[in-house]
């Protein structure tokens, strides 16, 4: 039998804490820090259109612009002129495992990736720093016309360029905040999907995001275009291990859901506690389509994370599933935003928070309903879970109404674990530490539940490794 474990710092995070060192011969890394130079010779190693490396100097001089927010966690000890936005693997992206150099391979097989891909999967995408580094999609799903490649390919690709170009960053303008006009300036690697017309997909397509360089940053972009009467369910999975210098991470994801159509997006986000995860996701959605974000906020040091939904078309909805936990040397500030423009639109979010060891947890949430948004309902149920006197939650709802004609709720619930319950599963004679194990896992099971099968199992295996013998 293991050694049982006695505290938080025990605890095994090995599974993505493993990485390798990567040499000059095997990888290019562009320097350090952030200027038009950089820009510049990043839009050349990429072979940018010119239409990209304009909009990327045009990104670049936003960021200098625009402040950095004043509202959430304090990240004035990231600089980002010691980070390095561009790591490229010297190698071509594959199709085939076998052709996955080794070391890199190796990660992901740890991972798990190539399993779930046998096992689950309709197609997967797996980057490394900053590029793809394979992609593949099963054939019975490719005839059906949808396209998965990476977000490069489709970028520079006769048939799909057209539509990049149309729709990158159109739902979040680089102008949106400072570190969306980074994202603009930096971006590298990410996926494209689009699903045709009436098109359902049956198994989910998954991307994997791996940031294994230190100091670096991963900024991958993910377009998704559901169009009219098609089905999608698409997970992301992102890690990195941890190093003793600040990395960061500013994707942006952009989902349109079009009329009668349906998405799933699930993710979670299980960076290392030396991670500043300030990313951007937003969803747009035209008449009777429905957008359901399940989301998981795990890891990182500092977490700025909305995902923002705008119900544009009548009858359109969305359904928010979240769960956040922070532990020690975390602070973790994450919520959704709804706004409703359409008649009989409808949000439902349900989120629960867990915050231990001094950890802080903030949710943010914001409702808007616009004055044309007839017969519009949302529910909002917040509850949050301190497992310790040093642990923080706190939750900070903004709801703006312009119409009389509409339902709006909001519910927030902030405890503790009840004495009372610890020593009624003690009594039927259960450890302490696993009834408090068995309660934090029931509190989060109505998100656990919605997870995907691999990350359901790698929430609970997370909480029951916080919980053994920590309190």
């Amino acid at each position: 039998m293991g050694e049982e474990k006695t505290k938080v710092s025990d605890i095994d995070r090995s599974l993505y804490d493993f990485r390798y060192e990567e040499s000059d011969r095997d990888f290019y890394k562009i320097r350090a820090g952030l200027d038009d130079s950089i820009v510049q010779k990043l839009s050349e190693e990429k072979s940018d259109p010119e239409w990209m490396k304009e909009f990327r100097l045009k990104s670049l001089h936003l960021f200098n612009e625009i402040n950095e927010p004043d509202w959430g966690p304090d990240i004035r000890d990231l600089d980002i002129q010691k980070i390095v936005t561009y790591v490229k693997p010297k190698t071509e992206m594959a199709a085939k495992w076998a052709d996955v150099p080794k070391d890199i391979k190796d990660t992901f097989e740890k991972l798990g990736i190539p399993e779930a891909e046998r096992e689950s999967l309709a197609g997967v995408g797996a980057q490394y720093d900053s590029e793809v580094v394979y992609h593949n999609v099963i054939k019975e799903v490719a005839e059906q016309g949808v396209i998965y490649t990476d977000f490069e390919s489709a970028l520079k690709s006769e048939e799909w360029g057209g539509m990049v170009k149309e729709y990158f960053m159109h739902l979040v303008p680089p102008s949106d905040h400072k570190f969306a006009a980074l994202h603009g300036a930096v971006w590298s690697g990410g996926s494209f999907v689009y699903v045709p017309k009436n098109v359902k997909v049956k198994i989910p397509l998954q991307s994997y995001f791996r940031l294994n360089a230190a100091g670096a940053g991963q900024f991958e972009h993910t377009l998704i275009i559901v169009d009219e009467g098609a089905d999608l369910h698409f997970i992301e999975g992102c890690s990195a291990p941890k190093y003793n210098v600040a990395n960061l991470h500013a994707g942006c994801v952009e989902l349109y859901v079009k009329k009668n159509a349906r998405l799933r997006y699930s993710t979670i986000e299980n960076w290392s506690k030396n991670m500043y995860n300030l990313n951007t996701k937003r969803a747009i959605v035209e008449e009777n389509g429905r957008m359901e974000w399940v989301s998981g906020s795990f890891g990182s040091h500092i977490s700025y994370l909305y995902p923002t939904t705008i119900l544009k078309g009548d009858n359109s909805s969305v359904e928010f599933t979240g769960i956040t936990f922070a532990g020690k040397g975390q602070n973790l500030d994450t919520g959704a935003k709804m706004v409703h423009i359409g008649k009989n639109t409808s949000t439902v979010i349900n989120t629960k928070s867990i915050s231990k060891g001094g950890g802080a947890c903030t949710y943010r949430s914001s409702i808007v309903v616009n004055k044309g948004a007839k017969n519009s309902k949302a529910s909002v149920d917040c509850s949050s879970l301190m497992l310790d006197d040093e642990s923080r939650s706190d939750t900070v709802p903004a709801i703006n109404v312009m119409t009389d004609d509409c339902d709006i709720g909001h519910e927030a619930k902030i405890g503790r674990i009840s004495n009372k319950a610890i020593f009624y599963l003690m009594s039927r004679g259960i450890s302490e530490e696993d009834a408090r194990a068995m309660i934090v896992s029931g509190f989060a099971n109505p998100v656990s539940k919605e997870l995907p099968l691999e990350y359901a199992v790698e929430m609970n295996n997370l909480i029951q490794l916080e919980m053994k013998g920590s309190m």
